[in-house]
């Protein structure tokens, strides 16, 4: 990811509203929402939602599909992690250990079940 295109994501997010849409969406995966079910979730009329979502998708940090009469908005997660990698691209100083927890989260969902074996062994769950 260039810079540039790191900054149009981090701006696109720097906003209440689109970092609540773009999270919602994280949690919705690639199957997405519809625009209406987005509004409804968040409280947000439907106008100012379409400004974001508009914000949000010139960012490229979210896609949109036509089904039918609605249009779906998904997480573009190609673009999720490349703006994550590029925001730790050059951590540690070549002390990876320190790096480790950012790094699991580019690949969350690969991630995931090592952290939960990790916390069991550990201890931290009952």
């Amino acid at each position: 990811m260039e810079t540039t295109q790191a900054v149009r994501a981090l701006a696109a997010l720097a906003q209440e509203s689109r970092l609540e849409t773009f999270r919602l969406l994280v949690r919705a995966g690639t199957d997405g929402m519809p625009a209406g079910k987005i509004a409804e979730e968040l409280g947000v009329p439907s106008a100012t939602l379409s400004f974001h979502l508009k914000e949000l998708s010139a960012a490229g940090l979210i896609g949109q599909q036509r089904k039918g009469r609605s249009i779906i908005y998904s997480l573009n997660v190609e673009a999720m992690q490349s703006l994550l990698s590029f925001l730790v691209e050059d951590c540690c100083q070549g002390q990876p250990e320190l790096c480790e927890p950012a790094f699991a989260l580019i690949n969350c969902c690969d991630a995931a079940p090592k952290k939960t074996t990790r916390k069991k062994a550990s201890g931290h769950r009952p």
